[in-house]
């Protein structure tokens, strides 16, 4: 008796066979699991009604309750100035003067702050008119690629604010005297901004010569 006839096959070709194999069973078990789940509606957020002043113009909003002030001022007011860098706070891109105050716009929420007045790098100068401080980076080269240099310049407006009330710092080795207009106390109060291009020491160039022409 003839023994049957067994089919040659190559390595190759069971390597292929196989992989294909396997690959229609991954699709078809899969296949009924996606069916059987329709991808759900994205649920809009509460909304809230608020006024901000910004540079000196009021701005009526309705807003999800979610928007962070940096996102009100970009993607609401079209002021692209603030710029969005870590979103976490850390980098200080974001940096805007909040009723006098300098602030981290990317972890606040816009509805915290309805009535608030809110200077942004556009509400400080022009090309034409630029604030002193502008004017200093300009001359000092106190940026390379500018994208921290918006939240540089608000935070470096505030620090001299801060000094001239006599706000101390972490370096300040007297909290009841007068702050000294010190380069030390310069990088300390700037610590929050971070320059990725390096131009730190530019930066404080430009800040002392602003803060010594205001003594």
């Amino acid at each position: 008796m003839d023994s049957p006839t067994i089919p040659l096959i190559s390595r190759r070709d069971a390597l292929i066979a196989g992989a294909a194999t396997a690959t229609a069973a991954a699709v078809s078990s899969s296949a009924p699991a996606e069916a059987a789940a329709p991808k759900a509606a994205a649920t809009p957020g509460p909304r809230a009604k608020l006024s901000l002043n910004v540079n000196g113009q009021v701005h009526a909003l309705d807003l999800d309750t979610r928007t962070t002030l940096l996102d009100a001022l970009r993607e609401h007011l079209h002021l692209a100035g603030t710029k969005k860098g870590c979103d976490h706070g850390q980098c200080g891109a974001c940096t805007v003067i909040l009723d006098g105050r300098r602030i981290n716009s990317c972890l606040t929420l816009a509805v915290m702050h309805d009535g608030a007045q809110v200077t942004t790098i556009e509400g400080l100068g022009t090309p034409q008119n630029m604030h002193p401080l502008q004017a200093a980076f300009v001359k000092h080269d106190g940026y390379q690629c500018g994208y921290c240099t918006p939240g540089q310049i608000c935070s470096a407006v505030a620090v001299l604010d801060e000094i001239k009330r006599g706000v101390p710092s972490h370096v300040s080795a007297d909290l009841t005297a007068p702050p000294l207009l010190s380069a030390e106390e310069l990088r300390e109060r700037m610590s929050g901004n971070i320059c990725r291009c390096g131009a730190y020491s530019n930066i404080v160039d430009a800040i002392t010569e602003v803060a010594g022409s205001r003594t």
